[in-house]
């Protein structure tokens, strides 16, 4: 089974998290555009969703889902995104798609987070992906230099703006045993918007597109 097809199937699987007449939160990525195209086509009733990108929101709203602004929906039930690494621990690394502030943000403000993932995202130690961090534009070198000093190799995503109107560096070099102390460490670097670990807030629950099906990993 190829990795769409892997994809694929953890989308359809999360459908089973959404309930009628909820607001939802919607990620971004290429699996989240499937489980988007997944809910319209089972038609699924919610009542909006908060969304976590306008290329997201572009697609909700061509498949006529309200998007809706999280300060006027508080706190969500189910959150539904996708992770460019995800460990057995539920812990993430996102921001492939320089979407990770917002992607934090809905995250935290919701009840449950569903991650979706094709089993070439699952690794037993975080870091083989570049670990992305949202910068100030003025603090980018600064940053970069704080980051050497931790181990790692920044290097900037030229020509990439946030939807926040910010920067983005992407971190080679890590092996990240400590996913929550490196975090914290991270987000206290001034410039820093956020890191894309999601460790404090991992996923409550994985579901992993395999060969054989999905695997559910569930955090206990």
């Amino acid at each position: 089974m190829n990795a769409a097809a892997k994809k694929q199937l953890a989308a359809e699987a999360a459908l089973s998290y959404v309930q009628d007449d909820e607001i939802i939160g919607v990620g971004t990525g290429s699996t989240v555009n499937l489980f988007i195209e997944a809910m319209a086509a089972r038609k699924v009733r919610i009542r909006g969703a908060v969304s976590s990108s306008e290329v997201s929101s572009a697609l909700l709203k061509r498949h006529g889902i309200d998007v809706l602004d999280l300060n006027a929906t508080g706190p969500l039930s189910v959150y539904v995104d996708g992770a460019d690494e995800a460990d057995r621990h539920l812990r993430l690394i996102k921001g492939g798609g320089a979407a990770l502030t917002r992607e934090k943000i809905v995250a935290a403000a919701s009840a449950r987070f569903v991650c979706i993932v094709d089993d070439s995202k699952v690794v037993d130690v975080l870091g083989r992906f570049p670990l992305p961090i949202e910068v100030i534009p003025m603090a980018r070198s600064y940053v970069a230099r704080e980051i050497v000093q931790l181990g790692g190799r920044p290097i900037w995503r030229e020509g990439v703006v946030t939807d926040n109107g910010n920067q983005i560096i992407d971190v080679h070099g890590l092996h990240i045993t400590d996913p929550l102390g490196l975090e914290s460490t991270i987000n206290q670097i001034a410039g820093v918007v956020t890191v894309g670990l999601f460790a404090k807030r991992p996923a409550d629950v994985l579901l992993v597109g395999t060969d054989e099906g999905i695997n559910k990993i569930e955090r206990t």
